[in-house]
């Protein structure tokens, strides 16, 4: 008799191993085993604080049939649930669950980029955030001037706060969260440019430097004729000329402007009409590169007062009025002298 109750217990509990042997098998293959997806590439985001329930969820919204019960039990034996790490991320055709919830608890997030243009207003820049995919919309509706408060800032006024590159990013990335890192950017460079400025320009704190880079920056692209462009406005300011500067009278037209500029709209008077008034705009006019700001703080020391577009991106330069009425005739007007 227990030599009989042995054997029975015996083949009870190898049964039970087998059977376990079996479910742990069977669960391991289903972890390994590409998961079935919508796409070549699925993007998902893990929001900061979502259990392992709500992202597995988020994975079959987003595309990828994940059986819920065994992502959520596999995350939580492997106590891989108390890694994971809220961010953008990329699934790709062959994916394994495993793989899946090993990527997520490394950290490896896909990568995006977005490219914020050298002499783009804020109206550009916000645009190019609010249609980039992977960019989270948290900000419309919401002023430039709750922006500037939210920043840190000071003012009314985000123009030209924004520093021009390059962004990479996760998906799921905020528009606001990208705004910031491109505010400290500017902040850092413009301080590190300001320190290094030539003595005696008439310029009273960085915020009047990237008044003028703004303008430099609009006014020419031309490398070689940058640090002579920001001379005729540093010599305009010592002696108290008006900039008369075609890209600040653009910017006071706002949607008006229509691609031409008429003898009305030089003499409609805006707060950025460096024609009808002197001195610096109020405000930055665009978003200045590295090149616009250096060429500001070392400009080039001339004569010069005026110059004019050739046409072929770079310009003409005069002393005096008399020789810019023939620069002006001969590139602008097309007549030969």
């Amino acid at each position: 008799m227990k030599k009989r109750i042995f054997i029975f217990l015996s083949c009870g509990l190898l049964a039970l191993v087998l059977l376990v042997a079996a479910g742990v098998g069977a669960a391991w293959y289903w972890a390994t085993q590409p998961i079935s997806m919508t796409a070549d590439k699925v993007d998902f985001v893990v929001e900061p604080g979502s259990s392992v329930r709500t992202i597995v969820r988020q994975l079959n919204a987003s595309g990828l049939t994940v059986w819920e019960p065994g992502f959520v039990w596999m995350a939580r034996l492997s106590e891989q649930d108390k890694l994971i790490k809220a961010g953008g991320y990329e699934a790709s055709r062959g994916d394994s669950p495993w793989l899946l919830l090993t990527r997520m608890a490394r950290g490896d997030m896909s990568q995006r980029q977005v490219t914020l243009v050298e002499g783009w207003n804020m109206r550009q820049i916000r645009q190019a955030l609010r249609a980039h995919p992977d960019v989270k919309q948290t900000l419309d509706g919401v002023s430039d001037k709750d922006i500037v408060a939210r920043l840190g800032g000071t003012g009314d006024s985000l123009e030209g706060l924004i520093f021009p590159d390059t962004y990479v990013f996760s998906p799921g990335t905020s528009d606001f969260d990208l705004l910031r890192r491109g505010y400290k950017e500017s902040q850092a460079i413009l301080a590190e440019i300001w320190a290094e400025r030539d003595p005696d320009l008439p310029l009273a704190d960085p915020y009047q430097l990237l008044i003028l880079a703004s303008i430099v920056e609009k006014e020419t692209g031309h490398t070689q004729d940058r640090d002579r462009v920001a001379g005729v406005f540093i010599n305009r300011l010592r002696i108290g000329m008006p900039l008369q500067t075609d890209p600040t009278v653009i910017y006071g037209m706002g949607e008006a402007y229509d691609g031409r500029i008429r003898k009305r709209d030089l003499q409609t008077d805006t707060p950025w009409n460096t024609y009808t008034r002197n001195g610096l705009p109020p405000t930055p006019i665009a978003s200045p590169g590295r090149a616009a700001l250096r060429a500001t703080v070392h400009p080039e020391t001339h004569k010069f007062l005026y110059f004019v577009s050739r046409g072929d991106g770079t310009s003409e330069f005069a002393t005096n009025l008399a020789d810019h009425n023939r620069n002006v005739s001969r590139f602008i007007l097309g007549r030969t002298p």
